[in-house]
């Protein structure tokens, strides 16, 4: 399907095929048509997690099943990494050589769908037990494109055995107080807070512009940064880097192996990086010892706020878009396939049923992440915009220009205000 002028000034800077001319047509999803079983039975299953140690292992478990349990049937198991591999996803798509079941990040579903190659998978959902929040982050404008396999939120973590040494023996409930754990833990020798400072992981100052009051986006769709509140954030983020609070150059790998290594007191993650800190770490009890943290307010009255996280299966029109609707089903929504998943990966479920399974219930970390962090998580405001990519790295680089002193916090926030609404005019 031919990109809209919106779809793709989405695409530029991510894909040089953002460059083709755009079309007046608007890219509408592939219909139930490519749902029709073709009697083709191999396709792809693309993915980061096969690049990365803790997810690799379960979810060549989970092909191995599938494919022994359907006879006939062939996967095939193309991964490119993390940070890549929504640029690579992009090119193949486009380029018409990407077909089958497609791992996904939510915030990219809007910028896939744009292609107009993704299957509506409305029918294939039908029935299923999926919690509603999980399947609503499958929705681009109305159309169901994926099947949710996991969800939750991005938080903060505590190394509490740091914490109690430097004498805070409770969680931070309000940026005061965080302030104060964090001058504590500072005579220990660490990095008191892991927090993003390298620019490829800086969107993740959007929820605390949000705990600081900024909506970002108004009503009317407007971006508003560069407002009181954004400028009072960004002022207090410089102000805790100056203090050396907080460190230079630190994306989320760092921040990982600074938890595992027992050098920071708090980093910001998804639920399933405890797993990749636990993995790698010297001490075999530092998976006690990591705390979910709801996200500290400048109020005590204050509600926290997280940024919305989950992984989605979405399926590219092409030759056994059918066999690989039906893996992306079983895979998200049949606890025999979600439950390892859950136990070896620490992603949680996404069905009624997997959530109220003894294995979930009873591990107090994904409980209390939840309870804490993932039931206060919201989507981010820019992941409605196929440009949302471009978007989050000017926001990015315009927090690292107040973080160098390159720029003060307000003509940086402005300048990032103004050059994203000219992304979506």
């Amino acid at each position: 399907m031919p990109l809209t002028r919106r779809s793709a000034l989405g695409l530029i800077g991510l894909t040089t095929l953002a460059a083709c001319a755009p079309s007046t047509s608007t890219p509408t999803p592939a219909g139930a048509d490519g749902l029709k079983d073709d009697g083709v039975k191999e396709f792809p299953l693309t993915s980061w997690a096969y690049n990365e140690a803790v997810t690799k292992e379960p979810l060549q478990a989970a092909v191995d099943r599938y494919t022994a349990a359907n006879a006939g049937t062939k996967i095939s198991t193309p991964s490119y990494p993390y940070n890549d591999y929504l640029n690579q996803v992009l090119l193949q798509v486009q380029g018409g050589q990407l077909t089958g079941a497609v791992q996904l990040d939510v915030a990219w579903l809007a910028t896939l769908a744009a292609t107009g190659k993704l299957l509506d998978l409305k029918s294939v959902a039908a029935g299923l037990d999926y919690a509603p929040a999980p399947l609503a982050l499958g929705q681009s404008k109305g159309v169901q494109y994926g099947l949710p396999w996991t969800t939750a939120g991005i938080g903060l973590i505590s190394n509490t055995e740091l914490l109690t040494k430097a004498g805070v023996t409770s969680p931070p409930k309000t940026i005061a107080e965080f302030e104060a754990a964090l001058t504590a833990v500072k005579g220990q020798g660490i990095v008191p807070w892991a927090a993003m400072t390298k620019v490829d992981q800086l969107k993740d100052i959007i929820p605390w512009l949000w705990e600081f009051g900024s909506p970002i986006v108004d009503d009317a769709g407007k971006i508003v940064i560069g407002d009181d509140p954004s400028v009072e954030a960004l002022t207090w983020y410089k102000k805790l880097y100056d203090q050396k609070l907080i460190a230079p150059d630190v994306n989320r790998v760092d921040a990982r192996a600074l938890m595992s290594q027992g050098k920071t007191a708090f980093y910001e993650d998804a639920i399933g990086g405890r797993a990749a800190v636990t993995k790698s770490s010297p001490d075999k009890d530092l998976a006690a010892k990591m705390v979910p943290v709801a996200r500290p307010v400048v109020k005590a009255v204050d509600k926290p706020r997280h940024l919305a996280w989950g992984q989605i299966v979405v399926v590219v029109n092409g030759a056994g878009a059918a066999a690989a609707a039906n893996f992306a089903k079983t895979i998200t929504s049949d606890t025999g396939y979600s439950i390892p998943w859950f136990t070896k990966a620490g992603l949680p479920p996404t069905t009624t049923a997997g959530q109220a399974a003894a294995e979930v219930k009873n591990d107090k970390f994904a409980t209390d992440f939840t309870d804490r962090i993932g039931v206060n998580s919201s989507a981010s405001p820019f992941w409605i915009y196929p440009q949302f990519s471009q978007m989050e790295k000017i926001l990015a680089e315009e927090v690292q220009a107040i973080l160098i002193g390159k720029k003060p916090p307000k003509d940086a926030l402005m300048s990032a205000r103004d050059r994203m609404n000219a992304l979506i005019k």
